[in-house]
């Protein structure tokens, strides 16, 4: 066996190795040989021929075939491995032509008697020469020896057909002989050699001279039948195989002669031969298909017909017939299919409902193809679809318009469209109701005769929501449910003109309206029996009577003329239901007025004149504000009630289309344009037409959807926006609410009318400060108000959220000009001005997005200190510098486009090479959230089996905060073609933005487009501020000044006894200050209003300062600004006070006189430049540390906790480590060193509090250290108690201010006092301790000894059960013996805890069970013999905190008195009042 003659053509590996002499027999267990094999190649591909060549099984398919001469569509059955043999010989003569454009000839015949091809082509022959590596002729290599070709360079770009070193060898292999014949003119040689046995037996070549123009090859095969099931060449796979001979011709055009079987076969153009096909189909079709045909090069030939409706491509690949397409057939119908999308839907317009997609148009496309491709790459041997990505064809392409245009008007389109109305008119069907099938729909509460014999007087309505229902179900009690049914609209109808079809499909309302109506889509309801046919004869329509209730009708009557016009014109047919808007009642009871639109009540509130406040009147503007028993009173009056919907003619119908139809948008704002204020439908008229309704009633709901969606350029500010900055301004707003809490306030102090959750999110979005949001938030985020990672759609709901208004808001809108602001007024309550007037135009600040009826608006974010600076220029009358939009934060790059349209801006993020394979995102595009983008990611990357490109193979999201960053990894192969294409582009990191929309109100409530944000800041400054404007302001100081010298006067006046106040007439005393030369003040003579219910009055006056004639010319309220003075300010510190303020007014006015409107205008500009850098620096420096730890991977190993650190002792004179403590930068004044605080318990850490004066050791500064240490202890609120939380909680927190500090010893210093709590379960000791009643030397020597001698630092057992270790300080006596303390006790064996009352600074509540002052200005070693003494009770009836009486100054014990308690009080009176700043701000 050793000696056994080699196999041909396989390895030397197995061609030693003897065949297993014996199979095994049934039952018996293989070897280890016969279950582990190798096999050759040829072996293999004998063995698995469906690898290779398809399957050798007979398949039964419809394919195209030449029959007949003419191309024929039929059923053929047909073996696909015998096809592809063929196909690989033919290929290869195909594909010389590419080699020798020379060549002019194919010849192939097809013997079926002999079981004989041959297929031969002229050009170039094979090189007749021996391969010196391989040691054969270079023909046996190619058709003898497998994995051998000429295409394995990839560098060299071949338009051939053959790649991958099989092709003619699997001919040879599935043959019974095969022989190769070829002429090589340049080397004069013939050869010829056989292959047999399929190819396992070869004959030696032979060779023969030829001449030097003879050049050529022939391959001729019989196929070995046998393997493919086959004992002949069948017709139908000859029929195959004569259409692939057609299909070379058609590829290879007119410069090659193809015959078949001596028949010749040649096409001048590729449209010829794809005219074989379309005359095949025109046969047995009326109409002849169109063909159009582009020819843009020599590399790509394309033609276009039409289908029956499903897709059909022929294709061909460097000769390849592709029979299941590829990228390149849908590189060519993408082109297509898009092109016919775009032209139907802008011809199409209004039926918008098409909504098409590409692959709609392709499956009326019939495209033919023939493409010359670089090294094409197929899913498999057979070659049936081309994989190769359209950026590596080697050429590229576009249709010419001229060719695009010819298509688009030719009747595949007419096709498309017939199709998709069709389609449309199909799905809509879907959804009819019918008379005679009754079907449930939720919340229908139908009519007793609904769908029956008098269907056609029954009347459904239509409410607006649940609440309107369930007014109509109870005024159904009284003209009952018999041919009445109500159905409740959810919210506003879709505006199906402009609607979608999917949008529409996918509408429940819609649907739920025909199934209740039995409305049938195209029927048209203009005849007798098709109204007939309808479940409710009648519609009428019950909304509220606001705009929002207009709104809806006009969408409801836009409906039926959309789909079911004719309906519009039968009488009674549509209806609505009006209720009152405004009820007026009059003071005596009897008389009542009724207004259903809210022009008739102010023309009625006008005729009244002083009459008005003897009125009270109630808004309806939701049905919901109606009773019960109103419905009642409705429905007995239906007539009244009900108003009667007509169709006069054609204007009708246009008036509708100029509301909702988006081919009127021009006219629309003209429409809007032309309004004239005090419009509206009057409710006399017993029928109402369809034109008045829009012209009268549905354009003031435009008016106000444009006034609310589009910002004004004097404030930047929306409507919304504007109410909640008065509120906020009113309010003074610098002690932090819950959001929800700021909504109630400000529906009810600015009249908002609208829903709480949209005044909630206006509120949110004031106080967003992520990139991409504000510039400057004119609201604190107090809480997790959003951030970029969702675009703050993931902040927090409303109720748990705190804002306030931000410092920097007031240098934005300076309170002086509050006074000359033009304030809106409704129905007697002063709400928001018309607009604020800014320093600086805040529409660019924070930019603005809206859109309204007939306008949109787009304003970018500008840099706060461009426009600072441009400002100046205008100041100095110099140029402004162009500006470019710019938003906080962002570390990307904004560039303006070089384009026609000079308002174009590309935003990019930032990337850049971390090394080979990894690319680092650091930035997103403005507005690109981060959530968005790592979802792009996912969907790109390899780990996703549902990626359709995955071009990076994974990344790592380290984004947090405001921070983004991404590191995503690619392969090496991808990452060179996405640099190609561009890593912006590919990665989604460029966006485009546009300042061409820039739409707002000026100053006058007209709409204006400004088309430069220059134009919009020249425009802002002409208004901001003006001599006239600072005139006003000085003559409003002049005043303040003029009423602080009457006030002076009268304190003076009754401190003295000069004035006596007290047991007096109210008229005799304004009588003698009058008398006495004080100046009076009028009130502001405001018109007499009615009464509105429910409205807030913040102008309600106490029975005192009531409006009483005095006579002489003189009125009780003259004078209130000194008759309503406090008790408590008729003293000589207010006095004081007073002359202080006095003079700061006429600095001020003197200050004002000496300036330039210029130089204020340049002083306020230059406080907001400083308080926007130290805003500015405050954000960098927070997102700088972010970045940093998010670049050493801190936010993957976590926070870092501070580590415990053991008590010692210790005798350095080092000063002892202070635990920091949280500080309220929100509610109290920066402090230069915070107290030290022990954290209790299982609460979060306690707040800083502003440092005291520091205690002196002289005698006669003992009473102000004491009344200093009341004023701090009472402003901590340490006296509360559960029985004054209500009292307390309407009071203001006081906190000595920085300049009544200032006033007192700088030298005194006191701090919060020790405060444990005992917990009743644990007995846990919380501990707040206070080291401040120390000497600057003794704190240089370590701090003080506790009192009972023990190691410093070291904690009682109790306060070590659940703490951390304790810090470095001294512990108090009165800490550890707490039981003696507390003598109280023993009155009452069970321990009785105090809780404290959260303070206004420190929203922490604890007990107060003991409190010990130690101040001892001797050495160290005398704190130790000091004892503590308890300053508080632990019984609830405890006395107030009275001022302390001073031991001695080595050692002091203050102790509660309770003779001094009311005296205190009044100290602590006085406290408040010094506060005064905290005071103007609560005001």
């Amino acid at each position: 066996m050793a000696g056994a003659k080699k196999a041909p053509l396989t390895s030397s590996n197995n061609a030693n190795i003897p065949p297993p002499e014996t199979a095994p027999t049934a039952g018996t267990k293989k070897t280890i040989e016969q279950m582990y094999q190798k096999k050759s190649q040829l072996e293999h591909i004998l063995l698995r021929p469906d690898t290779y060549i398809g399957s050798v099984e007979k398949h039964t398919q419809n394919l195209w075939v030449y029959d007949n001469d003419q191309m024929v569509q039929r059923s053929v059955t047909y073996v696909p491995g015998l096809y592809k043999i063929f196909d690989e010989i033919l290929v290869n003569a195909a594909d010389n032509k590419q080699r020798d454009p020379k060549m002019d000839s194919v010849k192939v015949t097809i013997d079926v008697e002999s079981n004989t091809i041959s297929v031969y082509n002229t050009g170039d022959g094979i090189p007749v020469e021996i391969h010196q590596e391989e040691g054969v002729y270079v023909p046996e290599l190619i058709f003898g020896h497998l994995l051998t070709s000429s295409n394995y360079d990839d560098d060299e770009k071949k338009t051939t057909g053959g790649r991958n070193g099989y092709g003619a060898k699997l001919t040879n292999i599935f043959s019974t002989e095969f022989v190769v014949e070829t002429a090589d003119g340049k080397r004069q040689k013939k050869y010829k050699q056989v292959f047999s046995n399929n190819m396992g037996v070869k004959s030696e070549p032979t060779l023969s001279k030829c001449r030097a123009s003879e050049n050529w090859t022939k391959i001729t095969f019989k196929p070995d039948l046998a393997k493919f099931s086959m004992t002949c060449l069948e017709d139908d796979v000859v029929a195959l195989m004569k259409k692939r001979v057609i299909d070379v011709a058609g590829c290879l055009g007119k410069t090659v002669k193809v015959e078949l079987n001596g028949q010749m076969f040649q096409f001048k153009t590729f449209s010829n031969y794809c005219e074989l096909y379309l005359k095949s189909v025109a046969a047995s079709d009326s109409d002849p298909l169109p063909r159009f045909e582009e020819h843009v090069h020599d590399r790509w030939q394309i033609c276009i017909s039409r289908s029956d409706g499903q897709f059909q491509q022929v294709s061909f690949v460097n000769g390849i017939a592709t029979t299941k397409g590829g990228t390149h057939v849908d590189y060519v119908t993408n082109k297509i299919a898009s092109h016919l999308v775009t032209v139907i839907n802008n011809k199409n317009k209004k039926s918008k409902s098409f909504e098409l997609k590409p692959h709609n148009v392709k499956n009326h496309l019939w495209v033919f193809v023939n493409a010359l491709i670089d090294n094409p790459a197929f899913d498999s041997q057979t070659k049936e679809t081309l994989t190769l990505r359209a950026g590596s064809f080697g050429s590229s392409w576009d249709f010419t318009s001229k060719f695009l245009d010819k298509v688009a008007k030719s009747d595949i389109m007419k096709n498309i469209e017939e199709w998709a109305e069709f389609k449309q008119q199909k799905d809509l069907k879907k959804t009819d109701g019918s008379k005679n099938k009754r079907v449930l729909v939720e919340k229908h509460s139908e009519a007793h005769e609904w769908g029956k014999k008098e269907a056609d007087q029954c009347t459904l309505i239509l409410t607006e929501g649940d609440s309107a229902k369930a007014l109509a179900i109870a005024g159904l009690t009284i003209i009952g449910k018999r041919h009445y049914g109500v159905f409740p609209l959810r919210g506003k109808l879709l505006n199906v003109r402009e609607a979608s079809h999917t949008q529409i499909m996918q509408n429940a309302e819609f649907t739920k309206l025909k199934q209740i109506l039995g409305l049938q889509h195209g029927v048209k309801y203009d005849d007798n029996k098709s109204l007939k046919s309808l479940k409710y004869g009648h519609v009428m329509i019950m909304t509220d009577q606001d705009h929002d209730g207009s709104h809806i009708k006009g969408l409801l009557i836009n409906l039926f003329h959309s789909f079911w016009p004719a309906l519009l014109k039968v009488p009674s047919f549509l209806l609505e239901f009006i209720t009152p808007i405004v009820k007026a009642k009059h003071r005596d009871g009897r008389r009542i007025e009724v207004f259903y639109t809210m022009p008739q009540y102010e023309a009625w509130k006008e005729r009244l004149g002083p009459e008005a406040k003897n009125w009270t009147i109630k808004y309806y503007k939701g049905l919901g504000t109606s009773t019960g028993e109103e419905a009642k009173e409705y429905f007995r009056d239906l007539e009244k009630h009900k108003k009667d919907f007509v169709w006069e003619n054609d204007e009708d119908g246009e008036a509708i289309e100029l509301a909702f139809s988006k081919k009127k948008i021009e006219a629309r704002k003209s429409w809007l344009r032309q309004f004239e204020p005090g419009t509206f439908l009057d409710d006399v008229d017993k029928h109402i037409k369809y034109r008045d309704f829009v012209h009268k009633e549905l354009i003031l709901f435009s008016i106000a959807d444009v006034q609310r969606s589009i910002p004004s350029m004097v404030d930047g500010l929306k409507p919304g926006q504007r109410k909640i900055l008065f509120c906020s301004f009113k309010r003074n707003f610098i002690k932090e609410a819950k959001v929800a809490q700021f909504c109630g306030y400000v529906s009810e102090h600015s009249a908002y009318h609208h829903g709480e959750q949209s005044l909630a999110g206006t509120i949110i979005g004031m106080a967003q400060d992520f990139v991409g949001s504000n510039n400057i938030n004119l609201l604190l985020p107090n809480g997790q108000f959003g951030t970029r990672g969702q675009g703050g759609k993931d902040h927090a709901s409303s109720r748990y959220i705190y804002t306030q208004l931000a410092p920097v808001t007031r240098f934005l809108f300076p309170k002086a000009d509050d006074i000359l602001l033009n304030y809106l007024n409704e129905d007697g309550q002063s709400i928001e001005p018309t607009w604020y007037i800014p320093i600086i135009p805040m529409v660019l600040v924070n930019g603005s997005e809206g859109i309204g009826t007939g306008w949109s608006s787009f304003v970018p974010n500008y840099n706060p200190f461009d426009i600072i600076r441009n400002i100046r220029h205008l100041l100095n009358d110099e140029p402004m510098e162009a500006m470019h939009p710019w938003y906080k934060g962002f570390i990307g790059s904004i560039e303006k486009n070089v384009t026609k349209d000079t308002g174009s801006y590309t935003v990019c993020g930032n990337i850049e090479e971390v090394d080979e394979n990894t690319l680092r995102i650091t930035e997103l595009p403005i507005r690109k959230w981060t959530q968005d983008y790592k979802e792009f990611l996912e969907s790109v990357s390899a780990d996703n089996d549902k990626s359709t490109d995955p071009f990076i193979k994974e990344f790592c999201d380290n984004s947090g905060g405001e921070i983004v960053h991404f590191s995503v990894c690619m392969s090496e192969e991808k990452l060179p073609a996405v640099k190609q294409e561009g890593l912006l582009k590919k990665l989604k990191l460029s966006t485009s933005i546009s300042t061409s929309n820039m739409h707002l109100f000026d100053s006058r409530g007209v709409i204006k487009k400004y088309d430069t944000p220059e134009q919009s800041t020249w425009h802002n400054i002409e208004l901001t501020k003006s001599v006239y404007v600072k005139k006003a302001v000085l003559a409003n100081l002049e005043k303040e000044m003029l009423k602080c010298d009457n006030k002076c006067r009268f304190i003076q006046g009754v401190v003295e006894g000069s004035i006596i106040v007290s047991n007096r007439k109210r008229a005799d005393l304004v009588l003698e200050l009058k008398a006495k030369g004080f100046t009076p003040f009028p009130k502001k003579e405001n018109a007499p209003e009615v009464s509105v219910a429910g409205a807030s009055n913040d102008a309600e006056e106490s029975e005192e300062s009531s409006e009483v004639p005095i006579g002489q010319g003189v009125s009780s309220s003259d004078y209130d600004y000194l008759l309503l003075l406090s008790i408590n300010t008729l003293t000589l510190e207010k006095m004081q006070e007073l002359l202080a303020e006095r003079e700061k007014r006429v600095a001020e006015v003197e200050d004002l006189k000496s300036t330039s409107v210029k130089m204020l205008w340049m002083r306020d500009i230059d406080a907001l430049e400083a308080k926007l850098v130290e805003e500015l620096n405050k954000y960098e420096k927070k997102w700088e540390e972010d970045r940093k730890r998010i670049h050493d991977g801190a936010y993957a190993k976590g926070p870092q906790k501070n580590p415990r650190k053991k008590t010692q002792k210790t005798t350095t004179k080092k000063e002892p480590a202070e635990d920091p403590m949280e500080v309220s930068q929100n509610t109290m004044p920066q402090t230069d060193k915070a107290a030290e605080v022990k954290k209790p318990r299982g609460r979060a850490p306690a707040k800083k509090k502003a440092p005291a004066a520091k205690v002196t050791s002289t005698a006669d500064e003992d009473e102000d250290e004491i009344s200093d240490l009341r004023q701090r202890m009472a402003a901590y609120n340490f006296n509360s108690s559960p029985d004054r939380s209500e009292d307390m909680e309407s009071e203001v927190s006081q906190v000595p201010t920085n300049n009544q500090a200032a006033k007192r010893d700088v030298t005194k210093k006191t701090t919060l006092s020790s405060v444990s709590e005992i917990d009743d379960s644990d007995d846990d000791i919380v501990e707040i301790i206070d080291d401040d009643f120390e000497t600057e030397e003794k704190k240089k020597k370590g701090g003080r000894k506790p009192a009972n001698g023990k190691a410093v630092g070291k904690p009682p057992p109790a306060a070590t059960k659940k703490r951390a270790p304790a810090s470095k300080k001294p512990q108090l006596v009165g800490q550890k013996l707490i039981t003696q303390v507390l003598k109280p006790a023993e009155v009452s064996p069970d321990k009785k805890v105090r809780k404290m009352r959260a303070s206004p600074f420190n929203k922490k509540s604890g007990s107060i069970l003991g409190r010990t002052i130690n101040v001892d200005d001797d050495e160290e070693e005398d704190a130790s013999e000091a004892s503590a003494s308890t300053l508080g009770s632990a019984t609830d009836a405890a006395p107030s905190v009275v001022r302390p009486k001073r031991a001695n100054r080595a050692q002091m014990k203050y102790v509660i008195s309770d003779s001094e308690s009311d005296q205190a009080d009044d100290d602590d009176d006085t406290a408040h009042e010094e506060d005064s700043d905290f005071n103007d701000d609560e005001d």
